[in-house]
């Protein structure tokens, strides 16, 4: 997911990207505490959307 999208998109749809951005996190952390989780870099790609996410809404709160 790419900045200039998340940009593009209204708050309350980046509240809601981010809730699921955070379930995914969720759902990804518990699989690799069960050993159930093959690909680890899903983890770290879901942790930068979620931190994308979070700027572009401070950059919108802050204007």
């Amino acid at each position: 997911m790419k900045a200039s999208e998340l940009r593009s998109k209204e708050t309350a749809e980046l509240k809601t990207e981010l809730e699921s951005l955070l379930k995914a996190q969720f759902s990804l952390r518990m699989q690799q505490a069960t050993q159930q989780l093959s690909n680890t870099s899903q983890l770290s790609k879901v942790r930068r959307d979620i931190a994308r996410v979070r700027t572009v809404m401070a950059e919108k709160a802050g204007k």
